[in-house]
């Protein structure tokens, strides 16, 4: 079995060895994949949580995730609570356990077959994701749904923003949750991009490297997946050909509003 161990742990962390070690007792063959997350960022877990969620993989596949900013109540927390633990399934079969907070299940909501709670302590540690839900996961893995609980209405579930932005990659390629059939421009369409307080001319591109060395292109990004329908659903992207669009925007977080007009 693949799990992908989706967290805000921070690169590197050995919290992300130490869920593992906890989940490997009860899945000692399952191969582990670790992404890490900015803090408390619930919009890019969900953004990730769907991209390997409903993609194409292997046959067996758990999505373990944990993104918890406790910001489901202000007051003071009694024994560590926090958001509740979720069970939901994909249409391709994919099982995707974690908190349910903030966007975590929003790029799924409307794709998943069943969505329910799952019957763990809320609290009982200031580190739950290793000490309480590790073996919940591990059994729904195995296909043990005896603590499955109610189901959760979707329309709890708030929709992801369609303008933010979600991911920065390796590159400093800006990944929007603009989706790419809102844009209505034609190709090489001249735009301006305000990210945050920064604003830099931009080109709409129907692909990324069809503009010149040093523009900045306004495209359809890599990341994606098909909805139930059939529907397929493309993310735009800022691309700066030959440079580092994250750098041309200093360096905006996560969670930034993205706007464009001509």
């Amino acid at each position: 079995m693949q799990i992908n161990l989706i967290a805000d742990y921070g690169n590197g962390d050995p919290a992300f060895a130490e869920v593992t070690q906890r989940l490997l007792m009860s899945l000692p063959t399952a191969q582990i994949h670790w992404v890490s997350v900015p803090p408390f960022s619930t919009l890019a877990t969900g953004f990730w949580v769907a991209q390997l969620g409903l993609n194409p993989g292997t046959a067996e596949r758990l999505i373990y995730h944990n993104c918890a900013p406790r910001q489901d109540d202000a007051q003071p927390r009694k024994d560590n609570e926090g958001e509740g633990l979720t069970y939901v399934l994909l249409p391709n079969n994919v099982k995707v356990v974690g908190v349910n907070a903030g966007y975590t299940l929003s790029f799924i909501k409307s794709a998943a077959q069943t969505i329910k709670i799952v019957k763990v302590s809320r609290g009982g540690s200031q580190f739950r994701s290793r000490d309480v839900f590790p073996q919940a996961a591990a059994a729904i893995a195995s296909d043990d749904l005896s603590l499955l609980g109610d189901e959760l209405d979707p329309q709890q579930i708030p929709d992801p923003p369609s303008d933010r932005v979600a991911w920065i990659d390796g590159y400093g390629n800006i990944k929007t949750t603009i989706s790419a059939d809102r844009v209505n421009l034609e190709p090489e369409t001249k735009v301006t991009i305000r990210v945050g307080d920064t604003v830099s001319d931009a080109v709409y591109s129907d692909g990324s490297f069809r503009v010149p060395e040093g523009t900045l292109a306004f495209a359809p990004g890599s990341s994606g997946w098909q909805d139930p329908n059939g529907k397929q659903i493309r993310w735009m992207e800022l691309f700066l050909r030959g440079g580092n669009a994250w750098e041309r925007f200093g360096r905006p977080r996560i969670d930034r509003v993205v706007t464009y007009s001509k």
